[in-house]
């Protein structure tokens, strides 16, 4: 290595704005230590050793405690990619919990400006820890089991008496007479599922409490573009399963983001929410498995982002988009520009102009795929 490319702990204490003692101390636990020196003698760091300091900070600025970081970067399991996909999952994380309070923020100045006062009971949703989960109070409503879909799902569990829904949710499409354990991390999804509904463990898709092979299958539905590691997640899901179907969306097919009125004419910043997403390839290769299309029929009863391709005014309801979290995710501005473009093109005909073609359509290729392992 040449000599500009080492860095002493004072240049890497600026370049990182912490301390030179945070530094000395990272070294003294063995989390971080300079492996080279500089032609003066004094301790350095190499290229590998500030890659390390940089996921360690990434790792610890998202609230980790030292020895999970620990654990989390000297995984034999994991690379650097890997690590940073996972470290790009949480901040996409965090970030959407920033918007997800940006939005209930704005909405209660709304209500404030217009004489209403927000519960107590709100107002500490708005500030907790798990506000993001503020969006799954909208899914009874609006994401119901689309039996079409749901058939779909059942015929590829085969033969499986034994299942495992990986981000459960509040129970839909889990399959009927059929042993079902759900995992789901969201406090407020888990005590929305039904009486009666299959026990519920509250742990995330990364890291599956069960050991290998213990169940015939392993399912998720429209959920894996919620975790902050979806490769990790799905390798888990074979890890613990004989069997894995995963139902979710293609997002590198070809043209995709053209073929959807709603993100091409209306929400074109729904494309940046797609960086750093795993390729259908990808996803395929970490269960070992195949991509089926699934087409989206005209009156799906499950609200999710491209449910209502043929149903436009749906997408002016409030309640409707608030069961979608990519509305919370693009931002308040985003939404109101594009909820307001639409209505006017809806009220103008021009949509209908735009859109003519749909309209003799019982069934639409949106993208949505079924993986099969």
């Amino acid at each position: 290595m040449e000599e500009h490319e080492h860095l002493t702990v004072g240049r890497v204490a600026e370049l990182a704005a912490v301390s030179v003692r945070t530094l000395h101390h990272y070294d003294e636990i063995g989390l971080v230590q300079p492996s080279t020196r500089t032609s003066a003698g004094y301790r350095a760091y190499s290229t590998g050793d500030v890659e390390r300091l940089r996921e360690v900070l990434a790792f610890r600025r998202l609230g980790f405690g030292l020895r999970e970081i620990a654990d989390l970067v000297d995984d034999p399991a994991t690379d650097a990619v890997a690590r940073l996909h996972r470290l790009r999952g949480l901040l996409v994380e965090q970030r959407d919990r920033s918007a997800a309070m940006v939005t209930a923020i704005d909405r209660e100045l709304e209500e404030r400006a217009m004489g209403i006062r927000t519960t107590p009971e709100n107002q500490l949703k708005v500030f907790g820890a798990q506000l993001y989960e503020a969006i799954g109070s909208a899914y009874p409503a609006t994401r119901r089991t689309e039996p079409r879909i749901a058939a779909r799902i059942w015929e590829a569990l085969g033969d499986a008496r034994t299942v495992l829904n990986v981000g459960a949710g509040t129970g839909s499409y889990e399959p009927p007479n059929r042993e079902v354990t759900a995992v789901e991390p969201s406090a407020v999804m888990r005590a929305q599922r039904p009486a009666g509904a299959a026990p519920c463990v509250a742990a995330s898709a990364e890291r599956l409490p069960f050991a290998d092979q213990s169940f015939d299958a392993a399912m998720a539905v429209s959920t894996v573009h919620h975790w902050p590691d979806p490769i990790a997640g799905l390798r888990e899901m074979r890890r613990v399963a004989r069997r894995v179907v995963v139902f979710t969306y293609d997002a590198s097919a070809t043209g995709w983001l053209q073929r959807f009125w709603l993100t091409r004419d209306y929400l074109p910043e729904f494309a940046d929410l797609l960086a750093g997403w795993p390729s259908l390839a990808d996803m395929t290769r970490a269960i070992g498995g195949r991509a089926e299309p699934v087409l989206i029929p005209w009156d799906c009863a499950d609200g999710f982002f491209e449910a209502h391709w043929r149903r436009p005014e749906a997408y002016l309801d409030e309640p409707v988009r608030r069961a979608v979290s990519v509305w919370t995710r693009v931002g308040p501005e985003a939404e109101q520009r594009a909820v307001g473009m639409l209505g006017a093109d809806l009220a103008s005909g021009r949509w209908a102009e735009r859109n003519r073609d749909l309209l003799a359509l019982d069934a639409a290729e949106l993208g949505l795929r079924l993986l099969v392992a």
